[in-house]
This record gives structure tokens, C-alpha cells and sequence, in this order.
């Protein structure tokens, strides 16, 4: 939807927003009209340089270094975020590690830490954001799923199950949260060509894309800016599967 704007007015904060998937969901928000809050817990180069390409192709955007699994963090984070721009509308909750440990080598701190950021982090965003987002007459919390938390994979027991969690927490909040007027759903990538800190899990290698190709950060992106935008009013509880074939639930 190039050029179309559709966002204007709106507020929005992405969080793991400073590369790959996230970064890409920031733009795309921005180039909606969306002013974005850019955040990252700790990569504020790498954050900083989203906000400064944001500003430069004309739009607005506020750096915010928050740990989503702290809450006190958050919360002023969503008051930065409202006094810089007076409201908030929308909540893409991206943040997420992915380490690999063979369960039989993993502890419960290892294990705890993933979740949480993934899940808790995903359940303070939205929780602190909800009074704003009651205010607006287009809400929409959208969170970022994996492919693994369906198909699942060895050495990945965390993340899969803080991802699986987020479709749980999806439909519960879709329930809870339509009739005011907030959508919540899961988009969950495939096979991304994105900066990886480890090797591809063996999952992908095992179920290429149909379409031949790996998907972009821009695929994704693509993606949230349709269910936060107002063609995607109708649209709420929903697991949405981005891959290029690669999974078919």
C-alpha cells in the first residue's frame, strides 16, 4: 500500500525494532503515517539509525531502551510514548531471542529468561498499552509468532513454547479486548532472509518455501501494516502464516 498513508494520525510502538523483521515492521508503519516508537533493550545504535531513516523519509519516530520484561521499564516507556505524541494505537509485539540448547542441557533460569521475553513481554506491552488503546476508535495489537511454535523443533523447547503461548494469548485477548473496538492477532514468519546470530534450523532446511525463495523482513512487514491499518478492522484472532509455502497448517 505505497503511498497511501493510511496509518496518519496513528501512534505506534514496535518493539524489537532495531533490525531484521522489526526494523522493517517500523518503516512500514512509518511510511503508513505512523508516528513509531523504535524500541530496543539494548542495540541503541542500531535503534537510533531506524529513528534517523524514519525521520529522514518525513515521518516521526522515538527511540525507547526498555527490557519488555520489566515492567516499570514498559510502563514509562508507553508514558514517553504518549507524552512525545499524545496517544497510542497500536502494539506490534516482536521482541524475542533465539537461542538453541539441547533440553537436556537447558535450566529453568534459560528457559525462563526466553518466555518471558517472549511472552510476558508480549503480556506487559499490551497490559500497560491498554488504556491508551481503549481510547482509540482503531486499535490493534499485533504479535509476532514463529513457524517452530507449529511445527516444532529439537533444541528450541523455550522458543517454542513462548511463541506457542502467543497464538493462546492472542485469542484470549481477541475475545476480551472486540468489543472495544481492539483487534489482536499472530503473524508468524517463515524462512526470512534476515542477520541470524546462529545457523538456519533444521526445521527450514527441511521444508523449503513452495515459491522457491526465501521471504523478506518486508513480507512481514507487509503484513502487520494490513491488520493495524483500517482494511483490517475485520480481522481478529487470527494466526497468520507468512512463509512462502513453507508450513500449511
Amino acid at each position: 500500500m505505497p503511498g497511501t498513508q493510511e496509518l496518519r494520525g496513528r501512534v505506534a510502538l514496535v518493539t524489537g525494532a532495531s533490525r531484521n523483521i522489526g526494523r522493517a515492521i517500523a518503516l512500514d508503519l512509518a511510511d503508513a503515517g505512523a508516528a513509531v516508537v523504535v524500541n530496543t533493550r539494548a542495540s541503541r545504535d542500531a535503534a537510533h539509525s531506524v529513528v534517523r531513516e524514519i525521520e529522514a523519509r518525513g515521518g516521526q519516530a522515538l527511540l525507547a531502551l526498555a527490557d519488555v520484561t520489566d515492567e516499570p521499564a514498559v510502563r514509562a516507556m508507553i508514558d514517553a510514548a504518549v507524552a512525545r505524541f499524545g496517544r497510542l494505537d497500536i502494539v506490534v509485539n516482536n521482541a524475542a531471542v533465539r537461542p538453541e540448547r539441547p533440553f537436556g542441557e537447558m535450566d529453568l533460569t534459560e528457559f525462563r529468561a526466553v518466555v518471558g521475553l517472549i511472552l510476558e513481554g508480549a503480556f506487559l506491552c499490551a497490559r500497560l498499552a491498554l488504556p491508551q488503546l481503549q481510547r482509540s476508535d482503531g486499535a490493534a495489537i499485533v504479535n509476532i509468532g514463529g513457524m517452530t511454535g507449529h511445527s516444532g523443533a529439537a533444541g528450541r523447547a523455550h522458543i517454542v513454547a513462548g511463541k506457542a503461548g502467543l497464538i493462546g494469548l492472542t485469542k484470549a485477548l481477541a475475545h476480551e479486548l472486540s468489543p472495544q473496538g481492539i483487534t489482536v492477532n499472530c503473524v508468524v514468519p517463515g524462512l526470512i532472509a534476515t542477520t541470524r546470530a546462529g545457523a538456519v534450523p533444521d526445521v527450514h532446511l527441511r521444508n523449503p518455501p513452495l515459491v522457491g525463495r526465501r521471504g523478506e523482513p518486508a513480507d512481514i512487514a507487509a503484513m502487520v501494516r494490513y491488520l493495524a491499518g483500517p482494511a483490517g478492522r475485520f480481522i481478529t484472532g487470527q494466526t497468520i502464516h507468512v512463509n512462502g509455502g513453507a508450513f500449511l497448517p
